[in-house]
């Protein structure tokens, strides 16, 4: 076949890049490999706008045993414990097709763990949608949700905490946030660097199809009005076999069988084996004809560009492939050695005993472009937005809106539909700041959250980065646990217009200071280029998933009011921060101003003092401050509990609703008792905490001083009624 410019665009290259696929081949690729150079070379593979940006990221740490490069982040937790996790996106393909889309992204999130030999214990998702009003949103939400209980809750994995968004800026772009995290030991920890000569490559799960061909490619490119065309492309995904797969993958990793392993995700058969040769500095020759496959006369393209789900590629140690076929057979799922390993250097691709592609490795992987692309700064507006001139409105009033807006109503609809126990080890599911997972058989625990703010990353970008590390580092804390670690999904637009690229370099750098600051490392992550349609781009959306030790589970702390007439106690300064806040929003409609200010130094005084009162157990329950500031804190710990709460009005006079909404950072809630009361300010106060006593716990009502007093069952309901509605 000839390849034309227009093979050449279809396949998401640009003619300089086709030139140097010339230049590196010298020669002109055929149709077989320019397909495969299209799947390296594509944004969601090679990373080639992001990774000058990205290799500034804190990525080692005391904790650390595998940063980014591999196919999750791994963490060492004592004990001979470690913990592998990773966030990835699969955003296009739930646009698409909300339920394969959802769910395949959680098959493949899976994989990426399990294929490093842990046993996945935790998934987690971010999801955004568009405003409730689209048209596609009901649809969208519905597929998304389902995609994630089914495949989830089918093989047997907890979903056991997460965020729901909505927002316009995602009404042609949705976002799906996949992140799964696994034990194992420290001595049984399987890498995807090949090693020998002459070994065989094994192809082991699920037959090929033509499900997801150019699905990474398509991951790489905006969507147009003719999205809809490719629901081809989206994978098919099947938790059963993949539940097959991860029994039959752990069995052999018990003995020294393998020698590398790595998941087919995106570009499949390609990336697997070119990573694979790689990162071993070897050839790699595959016989295709032997390949499995479920479509009849496949061809050569089809087998290596398929996205087929649950499927891995192993590299095996001489004379294992008898005893690694039983196990695999055993489990119901194929077995073929595809080929072997060369000291060609080249990825060679056989069809019948004719060489269908020869490419060197170098070509694929190492010498991929790399683009440090042009970036503009945001400009900030200097021009102040006067909130005092807003039409007043009552404590009660703004609160009860709030509690009522599809970001901040209850989300039980969507926890109900994932199975959070299954496992026996979840400790504390989703509702709290993060959920708890016990580490089986012991008295140890980790700890998961998930964030996102992409309001604070739109309008001031390096704060925004700032502030998002920064809060799911206060989410771990809330609960007790040390934070250790985090992964990241960075989801942009396109990184070809200067004002994306600028966002995603400012975020980066905001990202790089809280994480250097908090001693939070960057262990795995994901890049997710291209989210918008028809030049129209979402706001930036960096996704932070983190994990954090419980080295004692005596126990677990969550926001959940635990006595009457115990103090309730403001950590950190309030200022009355209104800009980019959830009150305007909600309230008014208004999108205004600048985040609030980071001050780390003051986000880590106040996280240690508080890890340190809890370990003292002088917490009984504590909650971090984010969206919507005090007053929804408490609401929402009064809410879990059904315990009410009475709240002075704040000593120094000052407008109460920058008081009560206001989103300054760094700040807590915590419940203590009233007998421990002398003991938590003395510390407080030797640790120079900045602390308000806001009054004290009641029951049945929430009721601040003079302002408002409700009924908590009314509040409930107040806080349920758009899920149940909608």
């Amino acid at each position: 076949m000839k390849i034309t410019n227009k093979i050449i665009e279809n396949h998401g290259l640009k003619k300089e890049e086709y030139k140097n696929i010339q230049k590196l081949l010298k020669r002109d690729p055929n149709f077989l490999e320019l397909g495969i150079f299209s799947a390296m070379w594509n944004e969601h593979c090679s990373y080639k706008s992001s990774r000058v940006h990205l290799k500034n990221l804190p990525t080692q740490g005391k904790h650390v045993i595998q940063g980014p490069g591999e196919n999750a982040g791994v963490i060492d937790i004592g004990d001979d414990d470690a913990i592998v996790f990773k966030i990835e996106s699969h955003n296009h393909p739930s646009f698409i097709e909300p339920y394969q889309g959802a769910a395949t992204g959680v098959g493949g999130i899976l994989r990426d763990v399990f294929t490093m030999g842990a046993r996945p214990i935790a998934l987690l998702n971010s999801i955004h949608f568009g405003s409730p009003t689209h048209p596609k949103t009901k649809n969208l939400l519905n597929g998304v949700v389902s995609g994630i209980g089914g495949y989830g809750n089918c093989i047997g994995i907890p979903t056991v905490a997460g965020e729901t968004k909505f927002h316009e800026t995602y009404n042609e772009n949705i976002l799906v946030n996949a992140m799964a995290v696994g034990h194992t030991k420290k001595n049984k920890i399987f890498y995807s660097k090949a090693k020998g000569i002459g070994k065989s490559v094994v192809y082991v799960g699920s037959k090929t199809g033509r499900d997801g061909i150019h699905g990474a490619s398509m991951a790489s490119a905006e969507f147009d009005e003719n999205s809809e065309e490719k629901k081809p492309t989206v994978q098919v995904g099947d938790p059963f076999t993949e539940k097959l797969l991860l029994e039959a993958c752990l069995e052999l990793m018990k003995d020294d069988s393998i020698i590398a392993i790595q998941d087919m995700g995106a570009a499949g058969l390609t990336s697997s084996s070119v990573e694979m040769a790689s990162k071993g500095d070897l050839g790699i020759e595959l016989n295709l004809e032997k390949v499995p496959c479920r479509e009849n006369n496949m061809t050569p393209y089809e087998m290596m560009l398929s996205e087929s789900q649950e499927r891995m590629l192993i590299i095996l140690e001489d004379g294992k492939e008898q005893h690694a076929r039983k196990i695999f057979q055993k489990w119901d799922l194929n077995f073929v050695v595809i080929g072997k390993t060369t000291n060609s250097k080249n990825l060679v691709l056989k069809y019948d005993n004719n060489i269908e592609g020869e490419i060197p490795i170098d070509a694929l992987a190492s010498k991929a472009p790399i683009y440090n692309r042009k970036w503009v700064k945001k400009k900030v507006s200097k021009n102040k937005f006067d909130f005092k001139k807003l039409k007043k409105i009552k404590l009660e009033d703004a609160l009860l809106k709030i509690l009522s807006s599809p970001n901040h109503s209850n989300k039980s609809w969507i926890t109900n539909q994932y199975d959070q126990m299954v496992m026996c080890d979840t400790v504390q599911r989703s509702g709290s700041d993060a959920a708890i997972i016990r580490i089986h058989n012991k008295d140890k625990a980790i700890a998961v959250s998930v964030d996102s703010s992409a309001n604070y990353c739109k309008s001031f970008p390096s704060t925004g980065g700032k502030q998002i590390v920064c809060e799911n580092w206060r989410n771990l804390i809330a609960v007790g646990a040390k934070p250790v670690a985090i992964t990241n999904c960075l989801n942009f637009g396109n990184p070809e217009n200067e004002k994306i690229m600028g966002e995603f370099a400012e975020c980066i750098q905001g990202i790089k200071e809280a994480c250097e600051f908090l001693d939070y490392p960057v262990v795995s992550g994901n890049v997710s280029f291209y989210n918008g349609t028809n030049n129209k781009n979402i706001y930036p959306t960096p996704v932070i998933g983190g994990v954090g030790i419980i080295e004692k589970l005596s126990r677990p702390i969550n926001h959940n009011l635990k006595k009457i007439k115990s103090s309730l106690i403001l950590i950190g300064k309030t200022f009355g921060h209104l800009g980019q806040s959830c009150f305007l929003k909600e309230n008014y409609s208004i999108i205004e101003g600048m985040p609030p200010e980071i001050n780390l130094v003051n986000e880590k005084n106040n996280g240690e003092t508080i890890l340190n009162l809890i370990k003292k157990n002088l917490v009984l329950s504590a909650h971090d401050i984010s969206s919507g500031g005090l007053i929804i804190a408490l609401s929402e710990m009064s809410m879990s509990s059904k315990i009410g709460v009475k709240i002075e009005k704040p000593k120094m006079l000052r407008n109460l609703n920058e008081y009560f909404f206001g989103e300054d950072q760094g700040r807590y809630v915590i419940e203590i008792d009233q007998k421990n009361l002398v003991e938590v300010e003395k510390f407080l106060k030797t640790n120079n905490i900045y602390y308000d006593n806001l009054g004290i716990t009641q029951p049945k009502y929430f009721e601040i001083e003079g302002e408002m007093k409700l009924d908590i069952n009314d509040l409930f309901k107040i806080n349920e009624q758009w899920y149940n509605n909608y």
